[in-house]
């Protein structure tokens, strides 16, 4: 199953996306803005889909906005887990404050208000602020059911569904305040979409993750691939972000994880490779669909 969140006739509906991605279904949700949230806690208490509230709808007939607008809390992500890509990270500013060995993940969060939807344009925060943008090619998975100190081997249990997450990331501001929430969570850094695909149509555990650079205007370059990896290759996997996260703390239905990057981020080369104003950056994960963000100011 997928689901999704648009905007069509001037409001907000969430629904379920057709299996070839062509059309789109409005259900009766009583908060539209929640998105797709309400659909999760509903089957997350057994509820049952709600049912359907108007005719189907042509996927081009829409705009696609975040599966979840506006989450509840703010975003657990897994920082340096993926081992390219702690490698990279290792030769970085950051080498001085990363961990001898991975006994346990690097874990932040980013705000509610970071969310925006696939192809919404991320606001670059004024330079006086920062210079040093980043993006974060991730595998975001949502919590289905409600459980505090899940185990590992019950963690899967718990999973409603994945879906494509960009960790837009401030580095400049990470190195300043020697933690990463402030440089995680400006405005708009946490584009997410297209849609929720359930565990029956994807594993999340060992699929392809891609991300694109599209340079700014029409002279700018060629779009370059930056990122290539597969969700096998994390350092914790899903599991065990499950299993961490929830350790005295009651993870809800519509929480989301963020799973960490592979390698290739614009720190990683040398000189550092930063976004610059009328970029865009594409990632797309096999078996749920891509996102495509324009980064400019406002």
């Amino acid at each position: 199953m997928r689901i999704a969140t648009w905007h069509w006739g001037g409001r907000l509906q969430a629904g379920t996306v057709s299996s070839d991605g062509r059309e789109v279904t409005p259900l009766a949700v009583a908060n539209a803005a929640a998105g797709a949230l309400e659909i999760i806690e509903r089957l997350a208490a057994g509820e049952g889909l709600p049912r359907e509230a108007g005719p189907r709808l042509p996927m081009e007939a829409v705009t696609l906005a975040a599966p979840i607008p506006l989450p509840r809390r703010n975003i657990f992500c897994a920082g340096r887990n993926y081992r390219a890509h702690a490698a990279e990270l290792a030769t970085s500013v950051f080498r001085d404050t990363l961990p001898a060995e991975d006994k346990w993940p690097i874990l932040f969060t980013k705000f509610p208000e970071t969310v925006i939807g696939p192809h919404d344009t991320v606001r670059l925060p004024d330079p006086a602020i920062t210079r040093e943008i980043d993006y974060e090619s991730e595998l975001a998975v949502i919590i289905g059911t409600r459980g505090r100190n899940i185990s590992r081997s019950r963690a899967m249990d718990h999973v409603f569904g994945y879906t494509v997450l960009n960790d837009i990331s401030a580095r400049d501001i990470q190195v300043r305040h020697q933690q990463w929430v402030l440089g995680k969570s400006f405005d708009t850094f946490c584009p997410m979409g297209p849609c929720i695909v359930t565990p029956d149509e994807l594993d999340g555990r060992d699929t392809r993750i891609r991300g694109w650079l599209i340079p700014k205007g029409p002279k700018g370059g060629a779009t370059e691939l930056r990122q290539d990896g597969r969700t096998r290759d994390m350092i914790f996997d899903i599991p065990t972000l499950i299993e961490t996260c929830s350790r005295g703390i009651t993870l809800l239905p519509g929480d989301i994880i963020a799973t960490g990057t592979p390698s290739g981020v614009g720190m990683g080369f040398s000189p550092p490779k930063w976004l610059q104003a009328g970029d865009r950056f594409r990632i797309e994960i096999d078996g749920i669909g891509a996102i495509d963000n324009l980064f400019d100011y406002a």
